[in-house]
């Protein structure tokens, strides 16, 4: 029997350097409250991201959810269904009323020829999602905030390490996002950061983490506790200086699958030949792709349980869309969002992870091309 193949696999440093970057914490006893580790981690990802304003938290949900309180939106926010359900939650359970976009048919992520039809009198901000680590068209979006005077917020989660010449995703728009989860391309067990361009931020997005305190004597606004802790701090610090090298693990894996699933008609992949003609650098967080059924002769489910069969687990990432959640779907039409529909209902991700190996891109590929 075949070893289990999972759709992602947490990559981690050599156990003796994160040892010894923890070994200070049992003589210190400070795990938490912005220890040396944490100012540490935060100047490293300053330096690496080149960014000016940097803030941690404890996970990408809660970072997205401080960003909506500190920018204090309200109303409707334009955003995608084609995203993991933590989009969504944060601009609902902030009392704001999300208004679905359709996505492109490209990369997948939100559909900016689409969006100044949405715009309404209640419309404070765009929440786009690079998905899968794909850029959304930032040009054009920010285009449209400017000309109606709405916040630009970026969900990130997917994104760290992509790079649009030479400047790295965060760097756009009012605020991004970014998840350190375990299963992403660069991770700190469980952490999320928000990078933000005005000052102005800076306090919310401090307090806001913290239950509001300033001082042992003064808490200035109502709070969470969203803290990152000097252990997930340490993991990142050491996984930071790995990751460029994970990178380049995952985009010759997914050199191979291109190469290989081209030899199957109705399979579509992400032309990744093409970013990098518009200058981008991908982090090849994901390997997803779309199967056109009418021309495999197989459905994505199909593929789905012929792998799972094989000991090999994929994901329908994302599917459902977030409109047909049973928490949502009474009170949101799919109907006007048919590209975002269809490629939900086609789209499954390969496994990919740096030691994946070679042999195994190979042997799941060669088990897609034997249903053809």
């Amino acid at each position: 029997m075949n070893d289990k193949i999972l759709v992602t696999k947490s990559s981690l440093p050599p156990k003796e350097e994160y040892f010894k970057k923890i070994e200070q914490l049992w003589k210190t006893h400070w795990l938490t409250n912005n220890g040396v580790i944490y100012n540490e981690f935060e100047d490293k990802l300053k330096k690496y991201l080149g960014c000016k304003n940097l803030e941690l938290y404890v996970n990408g949900h809660m970072a997205l959810d401080i960003i909506i309180k500190a920018l204090q939106l309200k109303g409707e926010v334009i955003t995608t269904p084609f995203t993991f359900a933590s989009t969504t939650h944060a601009i609902v359970m902030n009392g704001i009323k999300p208004v679905f976009c359709d996505i492109n048919e490209t990369n997948y992520t939100i559909d900016s020829d689409k969006i100044e039809s949405l715009i309404s009198e209640k419309t404070t901000a765009i929440l786009a999602v690079h998905v899968y680590g794909q850029p959304c068209d930032i040009k054009k979006l920010s285009s449209i905030a400017n000309k109606y005077n709405l916040k630009l917020i970026f969900d990130a989660a997917h994104a760290f390490g992509v790079t649009i010449n030479g400047e790295s995703i965060c760097n756009f728009g009012d605020a991004s996002m970014f998840s350190f989860h375990a299963t992403k391309v660069f991770n700190s067990i469980e952490g999320g950061a928000v990078i933000y361009k005005d000052d102005i931020y800076s306090r919310d997005l401090k307090n806001l983490r913290n239950f509001g305190i300033e001082g042992p004597e003064s808490v200035i606004s109502v709070g969470l506790n969203a803290k990152m802790n000097e252990f997930a701090a340490a993991m990142g610090s050491c996984n930071l200086d790995y990751v460029d090298k994970n990178i380049e693990k995952r985009e010759k894996l997914c050199q191979y699958y291109v190469e290989l699933l081209s030899k199957v008609n109705g399979i579509k992949t992400i032309n990744y030949n093409n970013n990098k003609k518009l200058g981008i650098k991908d982090n090849y967080a994901y390997f997803p792709i779309v199967i056109d059924e009418n021309q495999t002769g197989f459905t994505r489910d199909d593929v789905f349980k012929e792998l799972e069969s094989n000991n090999i687990y994929s994901r329908k990432y994302f599917y459902p869309l977030v409109t047909e959640f049973e928490c949502y779907k009474d009170k949101f039409n799919t109907d006007s969002l048919p590209i975002a529909k269809y490629v939900s209902d086609r789209v499954l991700t390969l496994p990919i992870y740096p030691d994946l190996g070679i042999d195994n891109v190979k042997r799941i590929c060669g088990i897609i091309q034997g249903m053809h």
